[in-house]
C-alpha cells in the first residue's frame, strides 16, 4: 500500500499553477458569460485578441445599440488594425478604435472599420440572453 499524501510542497504547488497559467494563456478559447448562459467563443489569432486576452478576466456593463450590438469600453486600449467588413455576423467580437468592445448579436453589412478579436461558437440563444436593453457580461479564458 502507498501512502497517501497529504501535504503539498511548494515547489508542487508552483508547477501546478504554472501549467494551469500556461494551460489558459496559450488558450485561444474564450468563455462569455451573460445571466445565466454562457457561451464559448474562438479568439482570433491577432495582437489585438492576444492584447484583450491579458486583460481577462473582465466584467462589463454593455451597452444596447441600434438593435443589433451591445458594446463598452474596454479599461485599456488595445492595438487595432481596423478594416471593414464584408459584413456582420451574429457572434462577432471586435473593436470599433480602440478601446470599444462590440459584441454583435444580429447580422448585416456596414460601412464602418473594426478590428475582429472573436467569434462565439454557437450563437443559439444570444439574442435571448442579450435582450433589449444594457447588460453586464463576463469575459474569461476557457479552462482546458
Amino acid at each position: 500500500m502507498v501512502p497517501f499524501k497529504t501535504k503539498v510542497s511548494s515547489n508542487e504547488k508552483q508547477l501546478s499553477e504554472q501549467i494551469i497559467q500556461k494551460n489558459t494563456k496559450n488558450s485561444n478559447k474564450l468563455k462569455i458569460k451573460i445571466g445565466e448562459k454562457t457561451f464559448s467563443a474562438t479568439l482570433s489569432d491577432n495582437p489585438t485578441a492576444a492584447a484583450f486576452k491579458a486583460l481577462l478576466p473582465l466584467s462589463l456593463n454593455m451597452n444596447e445599440l441600434n438593435n443589433n450590438e451591445k458594446f463598452a469600453q474596454l479599461p485599456k486600449s488595445v492595438p487595432i488594425n481596423a478594416s471593414v467588413p464584408a459584413n456582420i455576423q451574429a457572434g462577432d467580437l471586435m473593436m470599433y478604435g480602440s478601446n470599444t468592445l462590440v459584441l454583435f448579436y444580429k447580422g448585416f453589412s456596414t460601412s464602418y472599420s473594426y478590428t475582429k478579436i472573436g467569434k462565439i461558437d454557437d450563437v443559439t440563444g444570444l439574442v435571448n440572453a442579450l435582450g433589449t436593453g444594457d447588460i453586464k457580461v463576463h469575459f474569461e479564458i476557457e479552462k482546458d
